[in-house]
């Protein structure tokens, strides 16, 4: 694997209504696990209502792939969460 000094980083900051939703988005996010683990670094946090995520990706285009496959399910979530987000609160 190459050294930390080729890997690119991306910070993601998404609020939430609460630190529950956001704790919500990032277990169900962090169920799936990345397809190219050698070549994508993924971690997700919770800062009081705010998902966290840092990708580390080996090449710029897949760290677009990758933020836009999060980007996908975080709007998944944020909608789904606006839908049940009562039910959710419980």
């Amino acid at each position: 694997m190459s050294s930390d000094s080729t890997w690119h980083t991306i910070n993601v900051r998404i609020p939430f209504a609460s630190t529950h939703h956001a704790t919500i988005a990032k277990q169900a996010i962090e169920v799936d696990k990345e397809l190219q683990a050698q070549s994508v670094k993924r971690t997700l946090t919770v800062e009081d209502d705010v998902l966290v995520a840092t990708f580390q990706t080996l090449t710029i285009r897949l760290s677009r792939l990758t933020v836009n496959g999060f980007l996908e399910n975080v709007d998944l979530i944020a909608r789904t969460l606006g839908e049940f987000g009562e039910e959710a609160a419980r």
